[in-house]
């Protein structure tokens, strides 16, 4: 394909989050969600508008000290059985809060013996309106 035909992505940056801890209660056993446990969150924010043009401005972007305390809200509102449900909740929770077209979100949970953790990844898209 001649380079002038290209198709490029209008952009490629994101917001990252690694490794927020979040207390929360999760797990298929009733005794496991009992206690509550750490869970470590990654979360990849795809944004709306190219970083470089921010003007130096919180207001052009998102507050990622208020998705960070967002996602630790969620972690603790409520006992789950899954991590998977986990995630789910914390990728709707931020398509849904923030002007944002992708979200990834990894959830580690540190739960068997023999592993550093187990890990849980999905990507979810807002819907076009």
């Amino acid at each position: 394909m001649p380079h002038h035909l290209e198709k490029t992505p209008a952009h490629l940056d994101t917001i990252e989050i690694k490794g927020l801890r979040a207390a929360t209660r999760i797990g298929v056993p009733d005794e496991e969600r009992s206690c509550w446990q750490t869970v470590a969150l990654d979360v990849t924010i795809e944004t709306r508008a190219q970083l470089a043009g921010l003007n130096d401005s919180l207001e052009n972007t998102i507050d990622y000290f208020a998705v960070s305390q967002r996602l630790k809200a969620i972690a603790a509102e409520r006992p789950r059985k899954l991590v998977e449900t986990l995630a789910e909740d914390i990728a709707s929770a931020i398509l849904r809060g923030w002007p944002v077209p992708r979200v990834t979100v990894t959830v580690r949970k540190f739960i068997l013996a023999d592993t550093d953790h187990i890990a849980i990844s999905i990507e979810r898209h807002a819907l076009e309106s």
